[in-house]
């Protein structure tokens, strides 16, 4: 493996900066800080002017294979994570066929081996009538990045709405759970509240506070009452945060919980511009939620951030509402959107790297990964804090070919996204031979 060798740059890590040189062999990091001496037939990174980050870690993406490629391929879309500085990603079930099974669950991770940019982890799908299949996980803890319930409604058969099959899983799950929480019924009724609903404005409406609210006490109750390893993901409201704490560490939070991209960049005023680019589940809701989220993320009670990034084709997303689907896609520009907000100083820098970086290590327990230590894997993002990025179409690596941040320009540039030590993104192109490794957890 080629040994690398990056000079003079600002290395981002654990609430500090500290400018100095990283020795990378055979795909870790060998040596850290001040100046390294460059071995013999290494290769040189100039990093000055540049800062090095630990690959960003998102723990909630869909690439939409097998089954929807025509919307989404775990190669092209972790192709668009490395060009944005994601060198690791955990993949939801809810393809086609669904992960419910062990072998389907294992099929995906050999998809991913030969197709996959980045590293990858995937979760295995519950449904209200797979639970042997569910629990087999608990003997692959250490290979497996968790179990994902939908407590909401989802594609195929997977809204698990059956109490006594909550109870169960909560009960004698091993592994993280992580859960997308909205009340099914509330939600029923309020579609028939709003049956007329015809444009995106109305989704916040039908998918509101109280749905969010009722589905994330539900998992609470249950984890508190099992004493489950529990993460919700996505939180949008405010009235959730009361369900988080900041009194402890993360390593000893046994409910922990994620903040997208989306919810804390778009508000319920941006479905005038762009529609149904914006509609999600969760809903991007009223203002007042943002300014929630972001207080609630900078005192620590949201844990992670990450994007939900749910590729559709742009010709399905413009189907009038409610016929058009939800999601949208941002794993190439989550760090740079992120990277914005510390060049308005609404955030530090030090505080993205936590958020995008070593929490989602630490969280889900990833072995050697999440932090630049000697030892680790180098898996690193090299930024320039004084780029430019605008997205364009025809730098749009998605292969829907759209995004809701069309048009808009980031003050910083992804320059290098290392993979395992090997450049998959390299002074700006893509290096389409580079593949990532399956996550092991040290659980």
């Amino acid at each position: 493996m080629e040994t690398v060798l990056i000079k003079n740059t600002t290395i981002v890590n654990e609430g500090t900066q500290q400018q100095g040189d990283i020795l990378i062999r055979d795909g870790r990091i060998e040596k850290i800080g001040g100046v390294i001496d460059t071995p013999e037939r290494a290769r040189e990174i100039n990093g000055e002017g540049l800062h090095t980050l630990p690959g960003v870690i998102d723990d909630q993406v869909h690439f939409r294979e097998p089954g929807l490629t025509h919307k989404a391929s775990l190669e092209t879309e972790s192709t668009a994570a490395v060009a944005g500085g994601v060198t690791t990603f955990m993949e939801m079930p809810n393809t086609r066929p669904p992960a419910l099974t062990q072998q389907l669950l294992e099929e995906k991770y050999n998809l991913a081996k030969f197709r996959s940019a980045a590293n990858y982890s995937f979760f295995m799908g519950v449904s209200n009538d797979n639970i042997d299949e569910v629990l087999r996980t608990n003997d692959k803890k250490r290979d497996v990045c968790g179990i994902k319930i939908f407590m909401g409604s989802s594609t195929g058969n997977m809204l698990v709405d059956n109490l006594m099959t909550l109870n169960k899983i909560f009960s004698e799950a091993d592994l993280l759970i992580a859960t997308h929480c909205e009340d099914e019924r509330i939600i029923e009724t309020n579609k028939q509240r709003y049956s007329g609903a015809d444009n995106a404005s109305y989704h916040p409406m039908i998918r509101d506070v109280e749905a969010c609210y009722e589905s994330s006490l539900t998992a609470v109750q249950l984890a508190t009452k099992h004493n489950t390893r529990l993460h919700i993901l996505h939180i949008s409201t405010a009235k959730e945060l009361q369900l988080f704490t900041n009194l402890f560490p993360l390593e000893q939070k046994r409910i922990t919980s994620e903040v997208c991209v989306h919810h804390l960049h778009f508000t319920s005023d941006d479905y005038a511009r762009l529609g149904t680019q914006i509609q999600c589940n969760p809903a991007i809701k009223a203002p007042e939620n943002r300014e929630a989220l972001w207080k609630a993320l900078l005192d620590d009670r949201l844990d992670i951030i990450a994007t939900d990034h749910a590729p559709h084709t742009w010709e399905e997303k413009q189907q009038p509402y409610p016929k058009s689907p939800s999601g949208l896609p941002l794993v190439q520009h989550s760090l740079l959107l992120m990277l914005r907000y510390v060049q308005e100083g609404k955030i530090s820098l030090e505080k993205v790297v936590e958020k995008m970086a070593h929490a989602p290590a630490k969280c889900f327990q990833i072995s050697k990964r999440g932090f630049i230590r000697e030892g680790y894997f180098a898996d690193l993002a090299i930024v320039d804090l004084n780029g430019s990025t605008k997205v364009n179409k025809d730098k749009i690596y998605y292969k829907c070919g759209w995004s809701p941040l069309e048009g808009e320009t980031f003050p910083a540039s992804v320059r290098y996204t290392l993979i395992n030590g090997k450049a998959a993104l390299d002074n700006g192109k893509i290096n389409k031979a580079i593949r990532g490794e399956r996550l092991s957890f040290d659980r």
